[in-house]
């Protein structure tokens, strides 16, 4: 058995050195959990994190040392190893692997001062960056993107842009209307989709990473490879659930996300458990969602269900107040409507938009969308 410690992962450097000895052998961390765990935990452990998503129940992930490593370095055989920055919460996979990639190629990241905002990202790029030739990397949300994209044209941000060989978007899907922005703007964005089960993002751009298999079984991905979880500590249940070995003795992640693979290239279509019955009909969520974000001025929507006395249930667009751009929220309500009907039907137009200050994020910068859900219900 190898001895857990818990990081407040407070200072990313202190971190860093922490998690090198975790990959070294060392103490295994615990991130963002919540106490009561064991002091000992499986001998090759690096990192249990503490997770709910954006969703769903708090699970304690195991990674280990094997994993984290192969990840970094299926990342790194994909599009190169360099210097990365530091824009996300080190206490979560995506940042967590900004440090396990920069260990591995011995470089020092760059890291955030003040947290995210344009300012604080073009004022950390520009005073690092040692040349032109020096290959920088980051993992960013959506969320992040748009935000830098909007404030393109502010002192220090289109150059600092300019300087990375590769940005990782992941933790949700890339709206259409952001990734043509973001290629107007020349940022050379890679799309990601994985999850803390998977050390992180594992395909990428759609083609899963060297090392990774995923294949569609009754319309749920599934994924296998170096890159996966020993499993949930103290529920051995749920890892029994989730991880399983086929009849060639392969282990195989269950994802929870509908999806297929055509000629090997992944397509993700939602979470198989973000569905609501509406009139009797079932309706993906993700799917009306990534519909809605085509809208110009809904970009970074979120679509959540709440209770209908008609229908039993119905979806709901929630959305930045000031994205809405000329359109009356009337006006464009009926523009996500339409949308919406064109492409899956009558039965899954959404109800209402509800337009606020700003959206509830968790601070993995994805949406917190069980916040999200409650203020729906409050003001449906």
């Amino acid at each position: 058995m190898a001895r857990l410690i818990t990081s407040s992962a407070d200072d990313p450097l202190v971190l860093q050195d922490q998690l090198r000895a975790a990959l070294d052998g060392g103490p295994a961390l615990g991130l963002g959990l919540l106490g009561g765990e064991p002091e000992a935990v499986p001998e090759g452990t690096a990192v249990v994190i503490g997770t709910s998503g954006s969703t769903g129940i708090p699970k304690r992930v195991v990674l280990s040392a094997d994993a984290l490593r192969a990840s970094a370095e299926a990342t790194g055989a994909r599009i190169g190893t360099g210097r990365w920055l530091l824009a996300l919460p080190a206490g979560y996979v995506a940042g967590l692997q900004v440090l396990v990639r920069s260990i591995l190629a011995g470089t020092q990241p760059v890291v955030l001062s003040d947290g995210f905002s344009p300012t604080s990202f073009a004022e950390a790029v520009l005073s690092n960056v040692r040349s032109t030739d020096e290959a920088m990397y980051t993992s960013l949300v959506p969320a992040q993107v748009a935000s830098l994209l909007d404030a393109i044209d502010e002192p220090g941000v289109r150059a600092a842009l300019g300087t990375f060989r590769a940005i990782l978007v992941g933790g949700q899907a890339l709206p259409d209307v952001l990734r043509e922005r973001a290629d107007e703007a020349g940022l050379r964005i890679v799309r990601t989709y994985g999850s803390t089960e998977t050390s992180g993002g594992c395909v990428y751009d759609g083609i899963p990473l060297d090392t990774v298999t995923v294949r569609a079984v009754d319309g749920e991905l599934r994924i296998a490879g170096p890159v996966l979880a020993d499993g949930y500590l103290g529920d051995p249940a749920l890892t029994d659930r989730i991880f399983h070995r086929d009849d060639r003795g392969i282990r195989w992640y269950r994802t929870g996300d509908l999806g297929i693979v055509e000629d090997g290239v992944v397509r993700v279509h939602g979470r198989a458990d973000n569905v609501i019955v509406s009139g009797g009909i079932n309706v993906s969520l993700d799917r009306v969602e990534r519909i809605v974000r085509r809208v110009p001025g809904l970009t970074s929507a979120v679509v959540v269900g709440v209770d209908d006395e008609r229908w039993g249930e119905a979806s709901v667009i929630v959305a930045v107040r000031g994205e809405a751009l000329r359109r009356s929220e009337a006006e464009q309500l009926e523009h996500a409507r339409t949308a919406v009907a064109e492409e899956i039907g009558k039965h899954a137009r959404p109800a209402r938009l509800i337009l606020v200050d700003e959206l509830s994020t968790l601070p993995s910068g994805k949406p917190d969308r069980d916040a999200i859900s409650r203020l729906a219900a409050q003001l449906r």
